[in-house]
């Protein structure tokens, strides 16, 4: 069942605080959508983006009390919300990343009882059986992969559930959920230092620090041979909004299917920086399976569009924003080191 959602329609954003979340906000207000929610637990001063005239919240959506609040009144939910972060993290913090499982569990309960119409669950491409992904020649993933399961532990078994959670509130209450598995989002706006920042981001930060405090080296997770594809963050918002409405009741792969080795990202970065640096490679470091890619077939044939933005001009605007905000934070030093 495919609809068109009004741009009156009262619509509740979940984990609005997050990268793609503020994105989505923005998009969405953008777009004239006039009834808009956005809800993160994160404080106002740590949102990526906070969108004037947008109703926004700070609210811990795993409690279900304070889920049957956000939705009050809310006819769709764009739900994003969830603990995450690069591969570092996600090893690191297995139980922190099951737990988001009632996020989506409590919105859904809570959006039956107060009749709400449309429900988008942003899944992850973790979900995807990890004995398919071995080899950097990676195969494809389609959609049929994630069975028999065996996703990546923590993150991507509570992505999985979550998917299930949301095909039986369909089947059940007829909430018309969608699902998409998003493959790596990036841009600016997003993490890029800290533990939580994924490859893309990481990588733009050590091209930059590099370049701007004039060391030659750059360390890289792993031997750079993994091969990953990488979605820009309008891709991503696009294809987002354009699932929500459709009549894709499964799951759907959302990313690029641009495969690329991390030796490979570091060159596109390199090449946007101007400068090339001596490799120190850190094969201890957590680097998550040896190979991802997305099977876009199925989104080709639903939509007539799959994400298409290059990696090289993607990264050029993330690697420009990264690089003015490490800018921005050592002017202050510089200013002070000049002091008499």
């Amino acid at each position: 069942m495919s609809t068109t959602i009004g741009k009156d329609d009262p619509i509740l954003v979940a984990g609005a605080g997050g990268f793609i979340g503020g994105w989505l906000v923005r998009h969405l207000h953008e777009e004239g959508f006039t009834n808009l929610r956005a809800v993160d637990l994160k404080p106002f001063d740590d949102w990526y983006q906070l969108v004037p005239g947008v109703e926004s919240r700070v609210a811990d959506l795993r409690s279900l009390e304070t889920c049957r609040e956000a939705v009050r009144d809310i006819a769709h939910v764009y739900n994003l919300a969830c603990d995450m972060g690069g591969m570092g993290f996600i090893e690191a913090n297995r139980a922190a990343c099951m737990i988001s499982v009632l996020i989506n569990t409590h919105l859904l309960m809570a959006g039956k009882d107060a009749g709400l119409q449309r429900y988008f669950f942003a899944s992850s491409a973790c979900i995807y059986n990890v004995a398919l992904q071995q080899d950097a020649n990676v195969t494809a993933l389609r959609e049929e992969d994630a069975y028999p399961a065996m996703p990546e532990d923590g993150y991507g078994w509570e992505k999985l559930f979550s998917e299930r959670m949301c095909r039986n509130f369909l089947d059940d209450f007829g909430i018309q959920t969608r699902v998409a598995r998003y493959h790596n989002v990036y841009g600016p706006h997003g993490t890029y230092d800290g533990g939580r920042e994924k490859a893309p981001a990481a990588i733009c930060r050590k091209v930059a620090q590099a370049k701007l405090t004039g060391t030659d080296e750059i360390e890289i997770w792993g031997d750079g041979e993994q091969t990953r594809s990488f979605m820009y963050v309008d891709d991503c918002l696009y294809g987002t909004t354009r699932i929500m409405e459709s009549d894709i009741e499964d799951p759907i792969n959302l990313g690029s299917s641009e495969l690329v080795t991390i030796n490979q990202l570091v060159d596109v970065v390199e090449e946007i920086a101007g400068v090339r640096l001596r490799r120190r490679y850190d094969l201890g470091a957590p680097k998550g399976v040896r190979g991802r890619n997305s099977d876009n077939t199925l989104i080709r044939d639903c939509l007539g569009w799959e994400p298409d933005t290059s990696l090289a001009v993607g990264l050029e605007k993330t690697y420009a924003w990264i690089h003015d905000e490490l800018a921005r934070a050592q002017r202050p030093l510089s200013s002070a080191a000049a002091a008499p």
